[in-house]
Parts: C-alpha cells; sequence; structure tokens
C-alpha cells in the first residue's frame, strides 16, 4: 500500500510505526471514544479507560498510574493506536493507495473494531482485490454497527463520522 504521508502541519508519527497520522484523525478517535479517567465498561460492557483503551488487567492494573489526566490518556491513546494502525498497513497489499484522511478514518475503524477483525473484514478483502477504495469503504464500512447481532447508535454515528473523514 502506498502509505500516505504527512502533509499536514499537525501530524504524528505513531511509535513503533512510519505511518503518519493527521491531526484530524487523533481527534476524531478521542471525540468518538470520550475521555475516562478511572477504568469504566464501555458501550459493550468491556472496562476501558483514557481513549477508548481496552484495560487487560482488572482495573487496568497494567497502567502505573490511575487516574489518567488527559495528557497521559493522549499518549496511550498514541501508542494502542500504533498497533492497530500497523496491523491495517500489514493487512492491505501495498497497491492500495489512500490518502491521509482515508487512511487516518480506516485507522480509526480498525482502533474500534480491532485488529483481527479487520484482518478477516470483506472491506480489507475488497481493497486488497483491487476494488477502488471509494466503493469498498462506502459499501463496506457502513455494516460495521452492530455487537452480538446488535445495532447500536453509537457505532452507526462512528461510522458515519469515519466515512466523512474518509471523503474528506
Amino acid at each position: 500500500m502506498t502509505m500516505p504521508t504527512a502533509t499536514a502541519a499537525k501530524s504524528a508519527s505513531l511509535p513503533g510505526t512510519h505511518i503518519p497520522l493527521t491531526q484530524r484523525t487523533i481527534e476524531l478517535i478521542k471525540h468518538l471514544e470520550g475521555f475516562v479517567a478511572q477504568p469504566a465498561p464501555d458501550p459493550v460492557g468491556l472496562p476501558t479507560v483514557g481513549y477508548g483503551h481496552q484495560c487487560i488487567a482488572p482495573n487496568c492494573a497494567e497502567l502505573p498510574h490511575l487516574p489518567l489526566t488527559p495528557e497521559s490518556a493522549h499518549s496511550l491513546l498514541l501508542n494502542d493506536i500504533a498497533s492497530h494502525a500497523l496491523a491495517l498497513a500489514l493487512s492491505i497489499s501495498p497497491s492500495v493507495t489512500m490518502n491521509p484522511n482515508q487512511w487516518g478514518a480506516l485507522v480509526s475503524w480498525a482502533y474500534n473494531v480491532g485488529s483481527e477483525s479487520v484482518k478477516h473484514s470483506a472491506l480489507v478483502k475488497r481493497l486488497n482485490a483491487g476494488e477502488p477504495p471509494n466503493m469498498a469503504v462506502s459499501q463496506e464500512l457502513p455494516k460495521w454497527n452492530s455487537v452480538d447481532g446488535k445495532r447500536l447508535p453509537c457505532l452507526v454515528i462512528r461510522r458515519k463520522k469515519e466515512l466523512a473523514l474518509f471523503f474528506s
């Protein structure tokens, strides 16, 4: 995949990758996830803290300092995003070309649904089969609006915002 370059003045390099991510993408993910200083269940009941960090240990014991501040949550978010962005980059063929906003929208999606789901998704399969990204994403991304067969309004909204970023 042709990786987008950091053309925006406000972009961040993700730890552990060479993939640039625009400030607009980071702010979108922060907005969609919301900030919580102490571990709390997300809309599907998974314990999270900061900007959507999924706790590994009970009460997020893997984190040295709780409650989180917005600044420490931001750093944690960048680290968390890096692994999902790298998994996304490794899943998509090098022949797929995207601009920074398209890439950012898919990173937000990957952060939300998880790397394994991304790797086995119809969206990635369609991109890798050579379908135009605009068509594949506009048809596949909205399908990711449910958990355990239950449609969640927060996921419908999230997908619309990710599509808005993708097409901007």
